[in-house]
């Protein structure tokens, strides 16, 4: 018979789905174990329990009884003995008595959501296997089982996205909003999450910012927009918790109304429903609300009154979220009345509770209502409102838990109770949600806790702080399975501590009646939080944290002596850059590199290892950021001066040592603690004179300062280190009574080159007496005084002339007529003395452009204006003054409410004489007029200002026309002030020629030109014989009134007609007026730059320019210009630049490598010698001058590091067109294997050469392939720049490695093949070089041979025997031999010498011989030589031979006995019978040596060919060198690698090929011993080298090795390389290989440790569009990007993920529309994102998307080139994707933009 399932709810609500360990009762009370059979059984699903619903409880648990033991254990074990022990009977029994006697306390608590991590934990450890004999407790308690509703609380998992949760603020960042939700759960608001309005206040302050303009942190305050302790409805964004991921768990919310009451409808709204809403605007008489419903014609109105008693509405921000009741609604439901007063809605006695509703949608998380009790638990309440919806209040909310009491006693069931809903269950099958019955919830108001004695009531985390340690915690509830409840001395407010956190060990079971944890006990106990939604403190039991000294970064106090360990050096580019420690678990502190000791340790690791404990002192905390920064210096950590963590418990005087962080020539900037810092002058290091502080103090150095003066509003502070002992109460109550004024008399104590040092007599101030104020004479009599001065000598009547109090600084003088001054009282020493007209004394404090500053006593300084002194001084240096130089000036004006005056050196009534006869003319000005031409002006001053008159013609120069008006009577008339438009200038080089001379011209008077200064002069300035200012434009005859034109009436971007006055080097001078002159940049000046090249031919003096106005500067009289049409490059910036655009600019600098060149003051860039030209052999920067105009193409751009790349290729600056014999080459894509290509040499290395092919590609060429024929200073054949062509034979985009070849048989398809060694015959006669002399012969490199050489023994060199081989030939010599023999097997040649051989040789032959030999070889060393020491010589060669063809010679030459010798060269020593040994990479010799016998060597001279038989000997084998076969095929075995290696050890080339070669072989451990030795032997300084090895490392490892060698190399590699790059390179491995979860989780740790790179987060979410095809997670990850990366990056990333929606095959085009719709609203002028998002729209090929955005575009206000650029843009796409009558729409739409610009052009016109 089948079992029969058992159901495992009861009438209280408890679901038999339950997690395992929570299915039986019975198992959190037996600690028996039981098979898996039977825990499935039990955890059934609901299903199982409906078939079982009809049966008899009695019958039910029978059956169910049966099945248990019959599934478990047969019925009669071998032996018939009984399974269980004895002990195991009686603790059965003794449960099954207590579960009788206990019924209601079997039932546990299903989820208590306050911690979900342990509480998995707590599940996994109760699930045990029980015996058969659990039968019988099962029957007792499936007797109470009925169905019903279970109760649940609310955990992290079943926070899903889309849950709605009522939550109160705990905590109010800078960027987010936290929000207490319950169940000791906790959520964060991003900024963008809150509001739309809010939102859009916030994307318009980034605007600004991207504008330059600052931005105000006040208008995006949050605090002024929550308020610690609201209650805010929430819903559930997203919950951190993705399938496979191992990111932290965090709950995102947002508050915006739309999401908050996202299922709200407008029938919904009711009254005393509750709904969220955002403050839209503030009026005067309430507030309107957004309640973010779907129809937007309900809004929300709350009256002014029903804001709340604490709430100030003035201060309310738009923007800021409501919970609101609904008071009532209009009469057509549109305007709904709201109220977020929270004494109203939390009065729920008598009303503002929902009852009934038109639909269930009405009942959300906020809402009161009233429910009927259908059932009560131990663990909760469960019940329905409107006999529909279930209710449930779990342990906590229903109060059962806190309160420690039973909820039967309370609430009964089928009675009403109130309640407030907190939550709702997406996840549940039935519409479900969770209510709280506690107090503070249902009247939203703070939980406090109870008042005792007459206090009044707090917050309990103000009266218990978390981290505080509590003596007697007492048990007040016991649930078995979950945790306590204990009373922490807290009045209404509990503690929970969770069954984790009870002890360190594990917990079988929590018993109310037994154990040490039973009802009643008391512990010690630590607070690790407070939820104030719970009203429930979070409490530790752990010993360890009750022993841990913090337990968060707020725990630890600045300036506190704290102990920890060493967890690691930080290293940075410096080396090691400071310290973390370790406090306690998950706190960690940083000790910057300058407070690791006391002084500037050399080697930190030495002295720092891991684990070491140390002492430091805390210095400045950041919660924020949890970082915490430390000191280990003694003598701050030993100190027991007060800590100084704030400015305002510092007061003057007091002392604290501080750490030098800047040292500057002023002074220096001392940090303390905290964020206090203060400034030690260089006036107050010391007592004695300081030039240099960085000559005496060091940043990092510790010291002892005392306070001079503090200012806390400010954050100021002075301080000083000399001795205070120095200056005590009797020098500080002598300087308080010195006067300013007065005299006194002092000791010279030291003299320096400036000033000298005095002490006063009577009080030990010192003073300072500067070597200007020592006479009232010349520099050169202070400097005699000077030297008369002795140390020790008494100065008499000194004048107090300044006093610093807070310096202790005293200023005196010795000047005379300041003496005297002071004494008749007529010095000035305050600004009340000051009075017009009276006549002062001072000195010269400063001189500037415009006057000059003069100084009395204390400080007090005036100025005397540059037009106040005499006409003389004027024109002299400095106006012919110095400082300190006395001087006698009057008062001219005092501005009081500035408290400023003017000084003059002139005498006031004479000027205002002056200014008298300049109203009335002198009668000698008035003198008549002789034939003046206008024939009606009488006397000189009929000619007044704007008067018409005539003037003729007396000459024409190229700036102006010189006129007449009177005999004796000049004027002048400027070019500027002769024509009123352009159109006017008939000849725009020459516009003065259209005039002659004694032409009569109708003039107007301007005022008077001052020929001496070239200046123009008002009317009034006339003189005796003045020359006046005329004008003869049309438009100034007719003129009611003349306007004059000054500097500060131009306006930027305004146009102007211009006349050429000067040609500068780098400029143009021009004239806009007589009075106005401007300057137009070199690269300003034309859109053609062909007329740059010569500006005095092409704009000569006079010619005229049509300008607009680039810039303006007032105060320092500066007018730029700009003759382009386009934008002027002086308003150019970074941003406005782009890749591709032409621009001309200015050569400032021409070297022999690059040209640079500047587009405006801000902007320059070079142009490398790939840029010059397309032909590189054209590129030569010398041929271009300094100052000479260009025309450049921008290539590259580096914005962060703000640098540009330019060019002057013809075909980027002129035409693409034209033909380009060098392309430009971007990137190693663009290359190929066998193309020839041309670059230029960056750097000749040892190993090769470097060259440069592009901007970013460098290709390199290996020695070996810089000929086919041997070089021996090959270095000496190549330079720096020079130009070279090569064949590409490698190319690595991965590694962007890019290898040449230069040699001619790869080159050169006609190349003939040089000699090889199969050629050589015997009887044949070569040419060729002597390589190398010994004594026993020389040794001959064959001419044109692939290094084919042999040996000529010295028996074989003459007819005589040869003693001295040396003074016979020289290295180098060139000789002609005959070939005597051919060794085939050990490839050697002998060669002869000797007269004799050559006689039978016809002189064709022998001309044929010398012809074959090349006179510019030279010869190359052979690998070995081996020569048996008598008559008889074997001979060898070196030549190409492949490396297939050479066999292992390893086995046949384990016997040979060689050894190196000569002058480094390895040589074989052999004896009879041994063999030569093989290729080797230990003994191999590239020199070619010789080979000694170690018997004697015979000496005979004549036979050549002796046989080993006779001699009994073996001829030796040789070494092959086969270095040319490398060359061709690349290394083929070990030896070769090796070989190759010595030469290249910086190669990671070789060393991967060397791996790879490994791995063929299948050695998979010695590919990593080989990625070893590399990472070891590349020089650490090649970084990228050392990169591609570490690489092929991981890239190994993930093939060939497991997940956890994977993570060591890693984590290595991590620590020696970027780390970023390291992630990504590992990335790329996991997705090339298909580990794409691997490659997931490593991008989610990616995003967390390089948060700051938008790259980052960008390439993870084309991850998971592409690769993962999850677009949502992708989506989700635009959110969190925007909120940790900085502001500036938000706009381009926002565009890569739009543009992301586009290009993926997963995205959305739509959304990608909508995220650029959003961006061109925000910013309507970004042109390039109008392009962007039209190119994206024409691939996606929506052609009338295309057309709707073209014309979006152009009709948009635009300048008339992009307009142009568009138009034309959409023309093509016209020509290409439309028809004729859509390409007439857009010539007309480009025909209309263009009559309305000209339209614009006349109105601005007239208006001018």
């Amino acid at each position: 018979m089948a079992p029969i399932k058992r159901k495992g709810g009861l009438d209280t609500g408890l679901s038999s789905h339950t997690s395992k360990g929570q299915a039986l009762t019975a198992e959190e009370r037996v600690p028996k174990r039981r098979k898996k059979s039977q825990d499935a059984e039990v955890s059934k699903p609901p299903i199982a329990q409906r078939r079982t619903a009809g049966q008899s409880p009695k019958a039910g648990n029978q059956t169910s009884t049966l099945s248990a033991l019959g599934n478990e254990e047969p019925s009669f074990p071998r032996g018939g003995a009984s399974i269980l022990t004895p002990l195991e009977h009686k603790q059965i029994q003794l449960e099954a008595t207590r579960d009788v006697l206990f019924e209601q306390q079997s039932f546990k608590k299903t989820e208590l959501g306050l911690d979900d991590e342990r509480e998995d934990s707590s599940k996994k450890s109760k699930v045990k296997r029980q015996p058969k004999a659990i039968g019988k407790k099962a029957k007792i308690t499936a007797t109470t089982e009925e169905p019903g509703i279970r109760t649940e609380g609310l955990s992290y998992k079943r926070v899903v996205p889309g849950s709605i949760i009522l939550g109160q603020v705990s905590q109010i960042n800078s960027h987010d909003v936290a929000l207490a939700l319950p169940n000791n759960l906790t959520g964060y608001v991003p900024l963008t999450s809150i509001s739309d309005r809010l939102t859009e206040r916030f994307e318009a302050l980034v605007e600004e910012s991207d504008k330059d303009r600052p931005m105000e942190e006040e208008d995006i305050d949050l605090n002024s927009c929550f308020t610690l302790g609201q209650y805010l409805r929430a819903y559930v964004t997203s919950t951190g918790d993705g399938a496979g991921t191992k990111t932290k768990k965090r709950i995102e919310l947002s508050l915006n109304p739309r999401q908050a009451n996202s299922g709200l409808k407008k029938f919904d709204l009711v009254t005393n429903s509750v709904v969220q809403a955002s403050v839209k605007s503030v009026e005067d008489h309430g507030l309107v609300m957004d309640v973010g419903l779907d129809d937007d014609s309900v809004r929300g109105f709350m009256s002014s009154k029903e804001v709340g008693h604490d709430v100030n509405q003035a201060r309310i921000e738009e923007g800021a979220v409501f919970l609101c009741l609904v008071m009532g609604l209009s009469s057509n439901g549109n305007i709904v009345k709201l109220s977020a007063d929270p004494q109203r809605m939390g009065n729920i006695k008598k009303s503002n509770y929902l009852v009934d509703a038109p639909t269930v949608d009405s009942f959300m998380p906020g809402t009161a209502v009233e429910f009927l009790v259908a059932g009560i638990t131990p663990s909760g309440i469960v019940g329905k409102v409107m006999g529909l919806l279930d209710i449930t209040a779990d342990l906590v909310h229903s109060g059962a838990g806190p309160s420690g009491k039973d909820l039967e006693n309370k609430y009964k069931g089928g009675n009403k109770i109130k309640g407030r809903i907190i939550c709702t269950f997406p996840t549940s099958g039935s519409r479900k949600l969770g209510v709280s019955l506690l107090d503070h919830v249902l009247t939203l108001r703070p939980h406090l806790s109870t008042s005792t004695e007459g206090k009044a009531a707090k917050d309990p985390i103000v009266t218990l702080p978390i981290s505080s340690i509590v003596d007697k915690a007492t048990v007040i509830k016991v649930e078995p399975g979950v945790g306590l409840f204990v009373d922490v001395g807290v009045n209404g407010t509990r503690g929970f501590v969770h069954i984790s956190r009870i002890t360190e060990g594990k917990i079988e079971a929590l018993s109310e009646s037994t154990g040490s944890y039973k009802l009643g006990s008391t512990h010690k106990a630590r607070i690790l939080g407070y939820n104030p939604m719970d009203s429930l403190f979070l409490v530790s039991l752990e010993q360890r944290i009750i022993n841990q000294p913090f337990l968060r970064v707020e725990d630890v106090q600045v300036g506190e002596v704290v102990r920890g360990k060493v967890e690691k050096l930080v290293i940075n580019a410096a080396g090691v850059g400071g310290v973390l420690v370790n406090l306690a678990e998950g706190i960690t502190g940083l000790v910057p590199e300058i407070h690791m000791a006391d002084i500037h340790l050399q080697h930190p690791e030495k002295k720092f290892k891991d684990g070491m404990t140390v002492t430091a002192r805390v210095l400045s905390i950041i919660p924020e950021k949890r970082q915490l920064r430390l000191t280990l210096k003694k003598t701050l950590v030993n100190s027991d001066a007060p800590i100084w963590k704030s400015y305002a418990d510092i007061s003057p005087g007091a002392q604290c040592p501080g750490t030098l962080i800047n040292v500057l020539p002023s002074g220096a900037v001392v940090q303390f603690y905290g964020s206090v810092r203060g400034f030690l002058p260089v006036s107050e290091m010391s007592e004695a004179y300081i030039q240099d502080p960085k000559q005496h103090f060091r940043t990092g150095q510790v010291v002892n300062v005392h306070v001079l003066s503090v200012e806390p509003e400010e954050g100021n502070m002075i301080l000083s280190c000399k001795d205070q002992a120095e200056f005590g109460i009797a020098q500080q109550t002598a300087l308080k009574e010195l006067k300013v004024g007065s005299t006194v008399t002092g000791t010279v104590v030291e003299k320096s080159t400036n000033d000298i040092r005095i002490e006063l007599q009577g009080s030990a101030l010192k003073a300072r007496l500067l070597i200007g104020h020592l006479a009232d004479g010349s520099e050169q009599k202070n400097l005699t005084v000077m030297k008369n001065i002795r140390i020790g000598q008494t100065l008499q009547n000194l004048l107090v002339l300044e006093k610093m109090e807070t310096k202790r600084l005293i200023m005196l003088t010795n000047k005379a007529r300041l003496i005297k001054a002071a004494k008749e009282g007529k010095l000035l020493e305050n600004y009340g003395d000051v009075a017009e007209g009276l006549k002062v004394d001072g000195f010269i404090r400063n001189i500037t452009s415009t006057g000059v500053f003069v100084q009395f006593a204390g400080g007090l300084t005036g100025l005397l204006p540059k037009g106040q002194l005499p006409e003389e001084s004027i024109r002299l240096p400095d106006f012919g003054m110095r400082h300190n130089q006395s001087i006698s000036t009057t008062v001219m004006a005092v501005d009081h409410g500035q408290q400023r005056f003017l000084l003059t050196l002139k005498d006031i009534i004479s000027q205002a004489e002056q200014s008298t006869t300049a109203a009335v003319p002198a009668k000698a000005s008035d003198r008549a007029l002789y034939n003046p031409v206008d024939e009606e002006s009488k006397t000189i001053n009929d000619y007044t200002l704007g008067k018409l008159t005539k003037a003729k013609v007396v000459s024409i120069k190229e700036t102006q026309m010189n006129v007449q008006l009177a005999d004796g009577i000049q004027g002048r008339i400027d070019v500027s002030e002769v024509f009123d438009s352009w159109e006017d200038i008939k000849d725009r080089k020459h516009p003065l020629r259209s005039f002659s001379t004694k032409q009569v011209l109708p003039v107007r008077i301007l005022g008077v030109h001052d020929s001496r200064n070239h200046r123009f002069l008002p009317i009034t300035h006339s003189g005796r014989s003045p020359v006046f200012e005329l004008t003869a434009k049309p438009s100034h005859q007719g003129a009611a009134q003349l306007s004059i034109p000054s500097l500060d009436q131009i306006e930027l971007e305004s146009s102007w007609l211009a006349f050429v006055n000067n040609v500068a080097a780098d400029c143009l001078w021009v004239n806009l007026s007589p009075n106005i002159r401007g300057r137009i940049r070199i690269t300003d000046v034309s859109d053609d730059v062909s007329l740059l090249q010569d500006l005095e031919k092409n704009f000569p003096l006079g010619s005229a320019l049509r300008v607009h106005v680039t810039a303006v500067d007032v105060v320092n009289n500066r007018l730029d210009l700009s003759a382009r049409s386009g934008v002027s490059t002086a308003q150019l910036t970074l941003d406005k630049l782009s890749d591709g655009m032409i621009l001309p600019g200015r050569i400032t600098k021409v070297t022999e490598r690059q040209l640079m060149v500047q587009l405006n003051d801000t902007i320059s860039g070079p142009v490398h010698l790939i840029d010059l030209a397309d032909d590189y052999s054209q590129a030569n920067p010398t041929t271009f001058e300094k100052n000479q105009a260009v025309r450049v193409c921008i290539t590259s751009m580096d914005i962060p590091n703000k640098k540009i790349t330019l060019s002057t290729r013809p075909s980027k600056v002129l035409s693409s067109s034209l033909p380009v014999k060098d392309p430009e080459i971007r990137n190693v894509s663009q290359l190929k294997v066998n193309d020839v290509v041309r670059g230029f040499v960056k750097n000749v290395a040892d190993n090769g050469l470097f060259v440069t092919l592009g901007a970013n590609v460098t290709a390199y060429i290996r020695v070996s392939d810089l000929s086919d024929s041997f070089i021996k200073d090959w270095k000496s054949n190549f330079q720096i720049d020079q130009l070279i062509k090569g064949k590409i034979i490698v190319v690595d985009p991965l590694l962007n490695h890019v290898q040449l070849s230069l040699k001619q048989s790869i080159m050169d398809k006609t190349y003939i093949a040089r000699i090889t060694f199969n050629d050589i015959k015997i009887g044949q006669i070569v040419t060729g070089k002597i390589r190398k002399v010994e004594d026993f012969g020389v040794f001959i490199v064959v001419d044109d041979s692939a290094n084919v050489s042999g040996l000529c023994h010295r028996s074989e060199m003459a007819e005589q025997r040869v003693e001295d081989v040396k003074k016979l030939y020289d290295e180098g010599d060139m000789v002609k031999a005959r070939v005597l023999k051919v060794d085939h097997e050990r490839k050697r040649i002998s060669f002869g010498l000797k007269a004799s051989y050559f006689h039978e040789e016809t002189s064709d032959e022998q001309t044929d011989s010398n012809d074959s030999g090349a006179e510019d070889m030279e010869g190359i060393r052979l690998t070995d030589i081996a020569h048996d020491g008598s008559d008889e010589e074997d001979t060898i060669i070196e030549n190409g031979v492949k490396l297939g063809n050479v066999q292992d010679m390893g086995s046949d030459s384990s016997d040979d006995d060689a050894q190196g010798a000569g002058d480094g060269d390895n040589v074989d020593h052999f004896k009879p019978g041994n063999k030569v040994a093989g290729l080797s990479t230990g003994g191999f010799d590239w020199t070619g040596g010789m080979v000694e016998d170690r018997q004697s060597q015979s000496e005979t001279d004549g036979e050549t060919d002796i046989t080993p038989k006779k001699k009994k000997r073996r001829k030796p084998e040789i070494k092959i060198d086969r270095t040319a076969d490398l060359d061709t095929n690349g290394p083929q075995s070990v030896a070769d690698f090796e070989r190759l290696l010595l030469g290249q050890p910086d190669s990671s080339y070789l060393w991967l090929r060397y791996m790879a070669f490994q791995l063929q072989l299948s050695e998979v451990e010695k590919a990593r011993d080989i990625a070893e030795r590399a990472i070891r032997t590349i020089s650490i300084r090649e970084e990228s080298e050392k990169m591609n090895v570490w690489v092929a490392k991981l890239n190994l490892e993930n093939t060939y090795g497991s997940d956890e060698s994977v993570d060591e190399v890693f984590k290595r590699a991590c620590q020696y390389n970027d780390a970023q790059e390291i992630h990504e390179r590992l990335i790329s491995i996991f997705i090339q290989s298909g580990k794409h979860e691997k490659a997931d989780n490593l991008f989610q740790s990616m995003i967390k440790k390089f948060s700051q790179d938008p790259k980052v987060w960008l390439n993870y979410a084309t991850f998971l569009f592409d690769i993962l095809t999850a677009p949502d997670r992708g989506r989700s990850l635009h959110s969190r990007a925007m909120q940790s990366l900085p502001k500036f990056t938000h706009l381009d990333l926002a565009s890569k993920f739009a543009q992301l929606e586009f290009r993926s095959r997963n995205g959305d085009a739509e959304r990608g529309r909508t995220l650029f719709e959003g961006l061109l609203s925000t910013f309507p002028k970004r042109l390039d994102l109008w392009n962007v998002l039209l190119d994206l729209e024409m691939k996606h090929g929506e052609k009338e998307q295309v057309r709707r955005l073209f014309g979006r575009v152009t009709s948009s206000k635009l300048k008339s080139k992009k307009a142009k650029y568009f138009f034309k843009r959409w023309l093509e796409f016209e020509e290409k994707e439309g028809d004729a009558k859509s390409v007439e729409n857009v010539k007309a739409r480009a025909a209309e933009f263009v009559r309305q610009q000209e339209v614009e052009k006349a109105s601005n016109k007239e208006e001018i």
